[in-house]
């Protein structure tokens, strides 16, 4: 009889998934909101278990016609980090499954009745200081595609209360499409695009998700040089390939980052023949909070 060898080796990455899951089982999940400008707006997140006071805050943006749960099975790693790292995750729903971003050209709900997003931000901001006493000036924000948006919206009209954004799969509107006021104040910002995206576009375009038209936005360039105009940098951007986690995929990354001392941090993060999904070489989240963190 052939006895196999066995490498522990290969079940850990099983095993380190139970542990985080069995972590997350033991979270006490809770659905709040808050009454905004004439309506109820709701979030989700894990209740800290450990003394929260000086927190970071991370708000886990989800797409046009998405639902915070789904961005929660996104970030099973990110929230067992919570844990050890200081941080609290929240998960805002959007007004009727949509965000009032900056896009003029917007046919949903939330931007057609001018919803006030920048309240709704606020708010959260102050509840989680008056109940877990976080600290307000380490305050991120991560976003999917129309939360991607919602990022650069925060980043251009609320520079003060947000330390840095990751926008992941999304690109800044045109300037004819922009219909919010524009503080031009840098802020840390990472761009997470993938070069076959056939919804937002690498090289800009027309945008239209579930029968929503959104608009025009930039090219992926352009978006990253808003960025990396405003936040002080000039020249070319150190490049870096990205280990390529799933070789199997066709998928690669190329990272290009400006960085320097007393400068906020802007990085792009090329997927190539990445489409309008998650890259499944890195955990976006993860990689989010370590530029987050870069930034404090």
């Amino acid at each position: 009889m052939l006895l196999k060898y066995f490498d522990p080796m290969r079940i850990l990455p099983f095993l380190l998934l139970a542990v985080c899951t069995t972590q997350l089982a033991h979270a006490q999940l809770i659905k709040d909101s808050l009454l905004v400008d004439g309506h109820y707006r709701s979030f989700l997140f894990n209740k800290p278990q450990t003394g929260s006071s000086g927190s970071s805050l991370v708000f886990v943006i989800h797409g046009s016609g998405g639902k915070p749960e789904h961005m929660m099975k996104q970030t099973v790693k990110l929230e067992s980090m919570s844990q050890t790292e200081q941080f609290i995750v929240v998960y805002p729903a959007g007004y009727k499954n949509y965000w009032n971003e900056c896009r003029k050209a917007s046919t949903a709900a939330a931007n057609v009745e001018n919803i006030d997003e920048n309240a709704f931000f606020n708010d959260m901001i102050r509840y989680f200081k008056t109940k877990y006493q976080i600290n307000e000036k380490q305050v991120f924000v991560s976003g999917f595609s129309g939360g991607g948006h919602m990022a650069y919206k925060l980043a251009m009209t609320m520079p003060d209360k947000v330390r840095a954004i990751s926008a992941i799969v999304a690109n800044m509107p045109t300037p004819d499409n922009m219909d919010c006021p524009e503080l031009k104040i840098p802020v840390a910002t990472m761009i997470t695009n993938g070069t076959s995206d056939p919804l937002n576009l690498y090289n800009g375009g027309h945008m239209i998700s579930g029968g929503v038209t959104l608009g025009n936005v930039r090219s992926t360039d352009e978006s990253f040089g808003y960025w990396t105009k405003l936040n002080g940098f000039k020249g070319t951007p150190v490049k870096e390939n990205m280990p390529d986690a799933d070789p199997g995929n066709g998928v690669t990354i190329e990272s290009y980052t400006f960085r320097a001392k007393n400068k906020p941090e802007v990085r792009l993060l090329k997927v190539i023949n990445g489409k309008h999904e998650f890259p499944t070489d890195i955990d976006i989240f993860v990689e989010s909070w370590a530029f987050f963190k870069r930034q404090i």
